[in-house]
């Protein structure tokens, strides 16, 4: 029987991860049952449970990779960057899938400890990545000095959070994008 490279098995796990994001979108957690899963995938529950110990785990991974994609961004540009990438991508099929599992995190965080308990080093890491990048650009002399960086942090998370229900509940995104023009010029220096 001939051996799959480890490209192959990471390139597997990337496809497993976008059907399930997809699914869970779609279905939420609980709807997510392991046949709609296996649809998506179009694999068999031995195949994606071959790369996932389970269920909670597959949703784990979903959530931890959107997470470290959003920290990279984050890093290199800001989280208004993320808000604008985000916004400009509004309409796809993929964001729509990346929303609803953003929301699917949020009610988990709020009604099972387990996860919340899991998922908090993740939530750190974005705010740990913003707090660094507002620290840097202070440095820079761009960055607003009259207002503490864990405020500013938290100011953006807020935006960023508030953002993501506008666009997951299917709201227009109307001129959102002059809205994230007033939040870049509420931390920048006059």
């Amino acid at each position: 029987m001939p051996r799959v490279s480890q490209d192959q098995l990471d390139a597997r796990r990337q496809e497993i991860l976008a059907a399930a994001r997809a699914c869970f979108a779609r279905h939420g957690y609980e709807g997510a049952t392991v046949r709609r899963l296996e649809e998506e995938t179009g694999l068999s529950r031995g195949a994606i449970f071959h790369h996932f110990r389970d269920k909670e785990s597959l949703f784990l991974a979903v959530a931890e990779d959107d997470a470290a994609a959003m920290v990279e961004t984050v890093a290199r540009n800001g989280l208004v960057q993320v808000m604008r990438d985000l916004l400009a991508r509004a309409d796809s099929t993929e964001t729509a899938g990346w929303l609803g599992s953003q929301l699917e995190v949020s009610r988990r965080l709020r009604t099972d400890p387990a996860f919340a308990k899991r998922w908090a080093q993740r939530a750190q890491a974005i705010t740990d990545a913003t707090h660094e990048r507002l620290r840097r650009q202070r440095e820079a002399g761009v960055l607003r000095d009259d207002v503490p960086l864990d405020l500013l942090t938290q100011f953006l998370e807020l935006a960023y959070d508030g953002l993501v229900l506008h666009l997951a509940t299917g709201r227009p995104p109307g001129d959102l994008g002059r809205v994230l023009d007033l939040v870049e010029e509420a931390v920048r220096k006059a």
